[in-house]
């Protein structure tokens, strides 16, 4: 009996990359007026931000219906598989909601877990599965880890505004003007199921020294577990943190991606993230 391990398209694991790890990624989608894509398979991030720049109006986005994970979740129990599923935070989405709503129909051996993270955070905890799994790791063993490990994830992000985070919905009017007021480029996390403002700072290169602070007030990374860094919008913006990150790193090879339309229409252009397993949280 294998395991298969299931999440959704915020991952920001494509689906190319998921069929060679034996992972099923669940697709949300990205809204344009009447017309609706698949993250990931309608529409590519560098094909989603070329349409945010060019639309007037912020797109929508969708979380997955349990239909669409009921079709996986029963491939799966047909192969003879367990199934670990690992969704993006419920304080953000229904995602997690809709997967147990599958459960209920599927029956089976299937664990779901809220990650209480998005984007990088939650690939990395999906990759920390997906070792466990190939270490040979019963399915409770990976779920019993995992819901442990999930508590020591830090994310934090510089954004170029904290407008697309107000029209989502992610945050009050109060805490986007002060960063747009300010003209500051602001700093967020997202630990635990919780978006915060953590700081504003003037200029690019200083959000992102500030940036890798917060990293040093987490402990640092651990780096036997998977981490992770990221932008929205155009690489060549990307280039500088991801150099100053590698630095940081002193020759330790991240995880390095694009982050997709989902995300992106909350964050906006111009961002750039850094995931990992916190040392002061394990300690």
């Amino acid at each position: 009996m294998s395991i298969m391990i299931v999440t959704d398209s915020t991952s920001e694991i494509s689906q190319k990359e998921a069929a060679k790890q034996n992972i099923a990624v669940v697709p949300l989608k990205s809204v344009f007026g009447e017309k609706e894509y698949l993250e990931g398979i309608d529409l590519t991030p560098e094909e989603f931000y070329l349409k945010l720049s060019q639309s007037k109006e912020l797109p929508t986005t969708s979380q997955p219906a349990p239909f669409d994970f009921e079709q996986v979740f029963l491939r799966s129990l047909e192969a003879g598989d367990q199934i670990i599923v690992i969704t993006l935070a419920s304080s953000v989405s229904g995602t997690y909601q809709s997967a147990c709503i599958a459960r209920e129909k599927c029956g089976g051996d299937i664990w779901i877990i809220d990650s209480g993270a998005v984007t990088l955070a939650l690939q990395i905890l999906v990759q920390m599965a997906v070792s466990l799994r190939e270490s040979g790791k019963r399915a409770e063993e990976i779920v019993d880890i995992i819901e442990k490990e999930k508590n020591s994830v830090c994310l934090f992000a510089a954004v170029d505004t904290l407008e697309y985070l107000y029209k989502g919905g992610r945050l009050s009017r109060t805490s986007a003007l002060a960063g747009t007021l300010l003209r500051v480029k602001p700093l967020i996390s997202f630990n635990k199921g919780e978006i915060k403002v953590i700081g504003k700072v003037m200029g690019q290169k200083k959000s992102y020294n500030e940036l890798l602070q917060f990293v040093d007030n987490a402990g640092g990374i651990d780096y036997t577990k998977p981490f992770a860094i990221g932008y929205t919008g155009d690489h060549g913006r990307f280039i500088d943190f991801e150099q100053e990150c590698r630095k940081y790193f002193e020759g330790r090879a991240p995880i390095v991606g694009c982050i997709g339309s989902v995300i992106g229409t909350h964050a906006g252009p111009g961002a750039a993230a850094i995931a990992f397993f916190g040392l002061l949280q394990n300690s």
